[in-house]
């Protein structure tokens, strides 16, 4: 499967929604991207990020990699308290991914400089057939809750 031609969006807050490129008959994916943030890191050169990758079309995709020219960024899940690294994680056919504490999250290791509170991160989402997304992410106070949604 190609894409005839490569996009980039960049998300600053808002929703963002972007469809997959296909040339199958299939329905793309068409994901959004919201409620991006990064708690106000404990470690000098370390911290977590959380979003919500949603999926309203009828085909799945994958988010194979985060990158960023603040650091380095790995993806990680938690099952029964243990946290592992992975390559890939599903965004499912009219489902969602969604990254929290105490689950799927975002590790920023080796950064160039402490977030704080305020300032903003900026990640490249990298899917398997969907363009790439730029997501601002907000560094919020380490006590910060969101609000949760649907």
């Amino acid at each position: 499967m190609t894409r005839a031609s490569t996009g980039l969006a960049v998300l600053t807050g808002a929703t963002l929604l972007l469809a997959g490129c296909s040339d199958s008959g299939d329905s793309p994916a068409r994901l959004t991207v919201s409620g991006a943030y990064i708690p106000q890191p404990v470690s000098a050169d370390m911290a977590a990020g959380f979003l919500t990758i949603s999926n309203s079309g009828s085909s799945a995709d994958e988010l194979t990699s985060v990158t960023s020219d603040d650091g380095e960024v790995t993806m990680h899940e938690t099952d029964g308290g243990a946290m592992e690294e992975v390559s890939r994680l599903t965004v499912p056919a009219h489902g969602r991914l969604v990254f929290r504490s105490g689950a799927n999250h975002l590790m920023f290791d080796k950064l160039k400089q402490a977030p704080k509170q305020g300032q903003t991160v900026t990640v490249e989402l990298h899917f398997a057939t969907s363009d790439p997304v730029v997501v601002k992410m907000p560094v919020k106070s380490a006590t910060y809750v969101p609000k949760t949604g649907h």
